[in-house]
């Protein structure tokens, strides 16, 4: 037995249906798991979609809308100096300190303030949240989605005299907002509201109370500083008068005359100051010059006439003579003439010798000019020297003469500094003064509106397309996501690929769900009235599902049971008799179907074929096709009757059924499969008929189909398509090692041909049957 099992399972080899290949990696493989996903699942998608929409149009059509109007301000230099800039417009630009206080400024209470009363706010619906109730509310929305104006009110109006609540600041602040545009100096002032007349209305009322609240600080600056002026230039102007007059009497009781503000000592002091730094200077430019002209007359003539004048000073002073200047330039051109006349004949021929005697000539001359030079500039240092020491002289009489009176003009200097300093205040508070006067008769804000808001044509909040792309795409991640979950969960058999992965074990066939119609009956319900046949017993054809193979031959449904009847051929070909059991893992499966649709369409081809009912829990198929019998499986077994006695037979097909006709209550199930006369009936049956079909009962709820092993030949395991859990049949070939072994593959019975298209494309069959003609 161990080896005909080893034969079995090797036989099991079967290429006869190609079931889906594993799928492969890949960019192409994953695109169709995603298609194939979508036409699975395409219901749970769509409507993850259309409730994700849904809820996002009612978010849309409830929310209220908001709008954003925009203001740009251009913030200006402040014009601290009116009267020195004479210019009406400022220059330069804003620092970043001066613009964030502007910008505070706009954001701040007081300008709030300034817009909520001029506007009227505290009563609009919009601001006012004391206002409760479903009508008030409702109302309130109406109102927004009209396009009433600003101070349009559905409510009791406020008076506007009233300080607004912090509430209402608070909620008309958190709304606006500045900020400056870039790197320039304009700031943007944005307002939210839910009626676009209003927002503009409300940005454009901001600008222009922060122009007012900024005339009207400066204002109020100028006018605190006039006032002060004015008392600090009446005291100033006192002082200065009684400091001047205090002078002038000090000066007439001590006769001191002044010129130009100082006394004629003092004068006479300073020109000669001034005349002893001037000869000085003269003084110590005829000794540089003397020096200068030494230092050349002691240097080598000939070294004075080549040198260059812009390298050495000395020599460059002593050119500015127009002697020497012409002497250089002969002295030069002899010399040119004679380094190439020496070239041509030579150092000793006459013209050279001539050229070098008149090259010594001109050094002589010059070096004459040069001492004459000399003596005139020593001559002109002596004459400075002199006028030095008479300037000096000249002042040290004239200072001691000034000591006399110092004492006097120290008293009066102290006086007129006291003048001067009084008269210099009153000098500067007074310019001080006029500007102010001026600043005043010309306010200015140092910033103006370059762009007014306007109404916005469309709303800002909530943005209708990014509301509804975020929608379909949270709705269709939902929908994806409830579908797989429902793939992860689903734990049922769908695909021959899962059949093949989960059992290791070939998919067979994929049968299509069997509607369950009445057929035209033959003569007789079955029975046939011929004298030949007229001692038969002769099977019922009460059922569609059991003849449907026979009866519609080119249906989809006889072509599954076709593949499963090649497969069976092909894993028992090492014998003649197959005897092949049917089973399932639970109940209702189909199983007794397949067996009874094998067994018809092999009887169909002309080969001995007979059909055992051996589910002793459930003998369906006996009660459908011979609900007349008598006796049956059990009776032959047990020896109460013959097995010619026991048999029905199909008149049209020749198909042979063993029926099962005992109560299954009044058996032990397990110990009749397991008897020596079971065995010794299949042996029989075996030698009679090519095929023996076994409808056998469930693997799980039962033993039985543990104890048939030895006699049958293989299994054939019967899966309903969308039903059979996974896990239930793996765990029931585990506790089954020898139907495992046996096993010539599985049957995907009962198959929604429209539903498998979206679990697997390569199983796509047409959705209704092609009867036969």
């Amino acid at each position: 037995m161990e080896k005909i099992g080893m034969e079995r399972h090797a036989a099991i080899a079967y290429d006869g249906f190609a079931p889906a290949t594993a799928q492969q990696g890949g960019l192409g493989d994953l695109l169709k798991l995603a298609l194939d996903f979508i036409r699975r699942r395409y219901v749970l998608i769509f409507l993850g979609i259309a409730v994700a929409f849904g809820l996002g149009f009612s978010y849309l059509k409830l929310a209220p809308p908001t709008y954003k109007a925009t203001s740009k301000m251009l913030v200006e230099n402040e014009q601290i100096r009116f009267v020195q800039q004479q210019s009406y417009v400022s220059q330069g630009s804003v620092d970043l300190a001066h613009l964030e206080n502007q910008i505070e400024i706009l954001k701040s209470k007081p300008v709030a303030v300034s817009v909520i009363r001029k506007l009227n706010l505290a009563s609009s619906p919009e601001f006012n949240r004391t206002i409760s109730g479903i009508v008030p509310q409702i109302y309130r929305l109406v109102w927004s989605y009209a396009g009433w104006p600003a101070n349009a009110s559905p409510t009791k109006a406020v008076d506007s005299g009233r300080d607004p609540s912090d509430d209402l600041v608070a909620a008309f602040e958190s709304r606006l907002d500045c900020l400056r545009v870039g790197m320039s100096n304009v700031i943007e002032i944005t307002y939210n509201a839910s009626n676009p007349y209003l927002a503009a209305k409300i940005a454009n009322a901001v600008a222009t109370a922060y122009l007012a609240e900024r005339l009207d600080a400066k204002a109020k600056a100028s006018r605190v500083e006039v006032a002060w002026l004015q008392k600090r230039l009446t005291e100033l102007g006192a002082q200065a008068i009684s400091s001047e007059r205090a002078v002038n009497q000090y000066r007439t009781l001590n006769n001191i005359v002044t010129v130009a503000g100082n006394s004629i000592g003092e004068q006479q002091i300073s020109d000669l100051n001034r005349h002893l730094v001037e000869a000085r200077t003269r003084m110590a430019e005829a000794a540089a010059r003397m020096q200068r002209y030494q230092t050349i007359i002691g240097s080598d003539p000939e070294h004075l006439a080549t040198a260059n004048a812009d390298s050495d000073a000395p020599i460059g002073d002593a050119l500015s003579s127009t002697i020497i200047n012409d002497l250089r330039k002969q002295y030069l051109d002899y010399s040119r003439r004679s380094a190439e006349w020496t070239a041509r004949f030579g150092p000793k021929h006459l013209a050279v010798v001539n050229l070098r005697r008149k090259m010594r000539d001109i050094r002589t001359s010059i070096a004459d000019e040069l001492h004459r030079l000399g003596e005139a500039s020593k001559n002109d240092y002596m004459v400075s020297k002199q006028q030095v020491q008479s300037i000096e002289a000249q002042l040290a009489k004239a200072v001691s003469d000034s000591r006399a009176v110092n004492s006097t003009e120290s008293k009066m200097r102290e006086l007129e500094v006291n003048a001067k300093t009084y008269r210099g205040l009153y000098d500067s508070f007074l310019q001080q003064y006029m500007r102010t006067i001026q600043q005043q008769s010309f306010p200015v804000a140092e910033a103006r509106v370059i762009s007014s808001a306007a109404p916005p044509q469309s709303k800002s909040k909530p943005k209708s397309a990014l509301i509804i792309a975020f929608s379909l795409a949270v709705g269709g991640a939902l929908g994806a996501g409830l579908g797989l979950l429902r793939d992860l969960t689903d734990g049922v058999f769908r695909t021959s690929n899962q059949v093949e992965s989960k059992l290791d074990t070939k998919c067979l066939s994929i049968v299509p769900m069997f509607e369950e119609r009445r057929l035209r009956r033959r003569r007789g319900s079955g029975k046939d009235d011929s004298d030949a046949n007229a001692h038969k017993r002769l099977i019922v054809h009460g059922s569609d599902r059991f003849w449907a193979a026979t009866q519609k031959p080119l249906s989809h449904f006889a072509e599954s049971i076709r593949f499963i009847n090649l497969a069976v051929d092909q894993a028992l070909s090492f014998t003649s008799s197959k005897v092949v059991g049917v089973t399932s893992t639970l109940p209702n499966e189909g199983k007794t179907t397949i067996a009874a649709a094998i067994s018809a369409l092999t009887a169909q081809r002309g080969k001995r074929v007979i059909v055992v009912d051996c589910d002793l829990r459930n003998p369906s198929l006996s009660r459908r096709l011979t609900p007349e019998a008598r006796c049956g499986l059990v009776d032959v077994i047990t020896g109460r009757c013959s097995l010619s006695e026991a048999i029905w037979h199909d008149s049209k097909t020749n198909l042979a059924f063993l029926p099962l006709v005992t109560e299954p209550a009044s058996l032990c199930t397990g110990d009749i499969l397991l008897t020596e006369g079971t065995e010794a009936l299949f042996e029989e049956l075996r030698r009679k008929y090519d095929y023996v079909i076994v409808d056998l009962p469930p693997v799980n709820p039962v033993v039985d189909v543990r104890t048939t092993t030895p006699w049958i030949d293989g299994f054939l395991l019967v899966i309903e398509w969308g039903r059979t859990k996974m896990d239930m049949v793996q765990q029931a070939l585990h506790l089954a090692p020898d139907v495992r072994e046996a096993l010539i593959g599985a049957v995907l019975n009962k198959t929604d041909m429209r539903a498998i298209r979206r679990y697997d494309t390569c199983h796509s069959y047409p959705t209704t049957y092609k009867e036969a003609a």
